[in-house]
């Protein structure tokens, strides 16, 4: 995989992360726990690859 296919790959598991994180009622649930944490992950990953998330990034947690 090339790094232009993995970066393409994080950006849409993170926008797709996004959508359900906005769709979940209870954050202290488990499952909106684990969600956070892999949101968190890709959060880095695509920052540190240098993307701009400022247009991407819905949940502003």
């Amino acid at each position: 995989m090339s790094d232009k296919e993995l970066m393409q790959k994080n950006i849409e598991e993170f926008a797709r992360l996004q959508k359900y994180m906005l769709l979940v009622d209870d954050r202290e649930s488990a499952v909106y726990k684990e969600m956070k944490g892999r949101y968190t992950e890709l959060k880095v990953i695509l920052t540190s690859s240098g993307v701009n998330l400022t247009e991407l990034d819905r949940i502003k947690e």
